[in-house]
This record gives structure tokens, sequence and C-alpha cells, in this order.
């Protein structure tokens, strides 16, 4: 009982104590506050990644595609484990409207209906959201041949529609078109935006017709596309799914083994949403580690905070440890009371950090939108944060591993000087100087 009256005593009384918990409880809002952004804004990026592919892909990286996708599709829909299949066709187009330069994009040719159902693609259109089976239909004109842009494509919305001139290349990869014509042009109307929150997506793609598209990039008479977007049944887990499609492509793949355009299945490869899209979220992923990395750091420097401050209210205390040892209280015991003073620092700067986290957490938007009416400034810029209001969330394992981290911390830094104490002889710190 005396060493937890001790140690309270000590908390309360000692001022050099409060600087403790202040450093402690400064940690552990930075900590807190930062990592629920940055954990919040990495978990947004990746669902819009996911959104944007579904949960597996049986593409190539080759503009010439694949042939044969419409056999392997058949294939994938009788599996119990898939849910959804859409082929796709990506390309790259010239685009302008009348009297505009014209700008290098890259062209999606997609159903919008299979598509929908496939990957998150309803869920970025602007207009189109509840009905994605008319993506494709021009406001002003349903009959007429509509297009879909990424919300960032530099081009001006224009009523009289866009030439799309695509570069349509043989199952050999040559240009079809030969002399002064090489490209294949057509006039599409716009008939929605897609928003997908990833900038470097909106800002190239437009989105057309699959037919259309097969006609204006793959010549040929064989049909070829260029991927496969898989959405697994709810039961199936990604790695589990992706296997399976694999063992399919494989049996598939030598099933054509002597059929035309074979070699060109040799560039396909499987891959879950993870893999196709880690070019784009591996920098996310390691700014992440590098941020929790830097916050290791810092948790050194509250060990020595902390470790400086035991010293000294050791120093000022070595009668106490005298009279105590003096009247039979073990070395363990003078180790365990000031370990319990480190966890009592823990305790009460883990408890101020954590509530003053989620105390500014929850009004982090609020003052955002406060500094940007009356300054004109963001904590975050939109343009390469592609988010609506920042990450307040904080998720229960990320406050317990913080709060617990800072108790350890505090026992780890008072644990020398502790037993420093417990060193001690009583004839030494009792001893009286001479007049």
């Amino acid at each position: 009982m005396y060493k937890l009256t001790l140690a309270i005593r000590y908390l309360l009384k000692r001022r050099i104590a409060y600087f403790a918990v202040l450093a402690v409880a400064l940690c552990v809002f930075i900590v807190v506050v930062v990592m629920t952004v940055m954990i919040g804004l990495v978990s947004s990026f990746k669902e819009k990644n996911h959104d944007l592919v579904g949960d597996c892909v049986v593409g190539t990286k080759s503009l010439v595609g694949f042939p044969y996708y419409e056999e392997f599709v058949k294939i994938l829909e009788k599996e119990d484990s898939i849910a959804s299949v859409s082929p796709v066709i990506r390309s790259y187009a010239l685009v302008n409207s009348q009297g505009s330069e014209r700008v290098g994009v890259e062209v999606v040719g997609l159903d919008p209906t299979r598509h929908g159902r496939a990957t998150g693609f309803a869920k970025t259109l602007r207009y189109h959201t509840n009905d994605v089976a008319r993506a494709f239909e021009p406001l002003q004109d349903a009959n007429l041949p509509g297009c879909v842009f990424g919300s960032d494509v530099r081009l001006q919305l224009d009523t009289r529609g866009y030439s799309v001139n695509c570069f349509p290349l043989t199952a050999k990869g040559a240009l079809a078109q030969l002399g002064t014509d090489v490209t294949n042009a057509k006039t599409f109307y716009i008939s929605d935006i897609s928003e997908s929150g990833i900038p470097k997506v909106d800002g190239l793609l437009i989105y057309l017709p699959f037919d259309m598209t097969q006609k204006l990039c793959m010549d040929g008479a064989i049909k070829r596309a260029s991927a496969i977007h898989i959405k697994f049944a709810p039961r199936v887990r990604l790695n589990e799914g992706c296997e399976r499609v694999v063992s399919l492509w494989n049996d598939f793949k030598s099933g054509k083994a002597d059929a035309a355009q074979n070699n060109l299945m040799d560039t396909v490869r499987v891959q879950s949403w993870k893999e196709y899209r880690r070019a784009a979220i591996a920098p996310m992923e390691n700014e992440q580690i590098e941020m929790t990395a830097m916050f290791c750091f810092v948790a050194i420097v509250i060990v020595f905070i902390i470790f400086v401050v035991f010293h000294m209210v050791i120093n000022h205390k070595s009668k106490d440890i005298g009279i105590l040892k003096s009247i039979g209280v073990s070395s363990v015991n003078v180790i365990e009371l000031f370990s319990g003073f480190a966890l009592l620092v823990g305790l009460a700067g883990g408890s101020i950090g954590l509530f003053s986290a989620l105390f500014f957490l929850k009004r982090i938007n609020r003052i955002e939108d406060w500094l940007f009416e009356h300054f004109k400034w963001q904590l975050f810029d939109r343009s390469i944060f592609a988010i609506g209001d920042i990450p307040d969330r904080a998720e229960p394992k990320l406050l317990a591993i913080v709060f617990l981290s800072a108790i350890g911390v505090c026992i780890i830094g008072a644990f020398l000087p502790s037993w420093q104490a417990a060193r001690q002889r009583p004839v030494e710190t009792l001893q009286v100087n001479k007049v």
C-alpha cells in the first residue's frame, strides 16, 4: 500500500513529474492524430483502387490484347466462386472537340452493366450511379454514341461531340492502317463524368462502349481484349479465388496450344487487385511505414526524457530511499515503487493525450473549414489527396497500441534510475556530514 501512496505523492508533489506527463501526452496526441489521418488516407486510397478494378484481373499490358477471351469468360461465369466478370479493352487515342487541341488519353472499352457488377464503376458516375446501363446514353440524345470522361481530363465540355482518333493494331502489333490516315476516328458525345477519386486515373481515362472500341482499336477476324475484371462471391477469400482463376487460365491456355494467335496468351497474367495496382498503392504504403518508423524514434526520445526526470527525482529522494531500506524494504520493492510511479506517469500522460487527440479529431474537419473560410488554407491539397473530409475515425487497435506503448516507454525509461536507487546503501544516503 505504501508503494502506491508514495508513487501518487511523487506524481502530485514533484513538479518535474508534470513535465514527464506533458511530454507523454503530447507524443500520444501527435501519434494518434497523424496515424489516424494517415491510416484513413491509405485505407481510402486502397478502397478506391479496389473499386476501380474489382477483385482479380486476367490481363496483359500489351496493347495488342489476347484472343479467345469470350470462351474464357463463359468458363469463369460457370464458377460458383465468381460473382461477376467484365472484359475490357485498353488502348490510347487522341481526343478533341471542334476547334480545340488534341489531347492524348487512355481509352477503356467496356460494357457498363457488366463492369458495374464486377467493379465499383457505377459508384464513380456523376449522373447514372443508379442506372449504370445508361452510362453511354448522352443527355441530349440517347441514340447518339456516348462516352464517359474522367473528371480531370483536360477537355472542355462540348455538346457538339468529341472526335476520338484510335490507332488500330493487328495481332502482330503493327498498325492496321498505313499511309496518311493511320487512325480510326469516330465522334462521341459526352454522357457522364467518372470520379474515381484517383487523380492519375481521372485525368487520363475516357470510357467507350466495348463493341465500338473493339472496332476502333483491335483489327483482325479474331476478337481480342486487354483484360477480364472479376468479382468473387462474398464468401470467397481473395487468395483462394485468385488461385482458382490461375488454375482455370492455365488449363484454358493449354487447351489453346494449337490455336491461331495463341502466342498472345503468353503475356497474360492473373493478378489480385493489390498486385494489379501495386505501382499506385506501394508509395502510399511506404509513406505509412516511414511515418511509423519516425514515431518509433519519438518513443526513444520519450525514454530519455523519462530517464532524466526519474534520475532527478531519485537524486532528490535519496534520503526517502535510505529510510525505506533501513526499515527493511527490499531492493525489489524499491524498483516496484518507482516502476509504479512510471506507470502512473504513463497512465496520466497517455489518457490526457488520448482524449485530447479524440477531441481534436472530432473537430478536425470543422477546423479545416474555418481555416479555409478565413485564410483560404487547407490541411490537405485536394488535387493531390482526392478526399472529401479528412479521416477522423481512430481505430480501437491503434488507440490500444499507442496507449500501451506510452506506458511501456515510461516503465523502460524509469528502469535504470529505479535499479540504481535500489542499489543505494542506507548508510551512505543517511550519512550526515560533520560541521
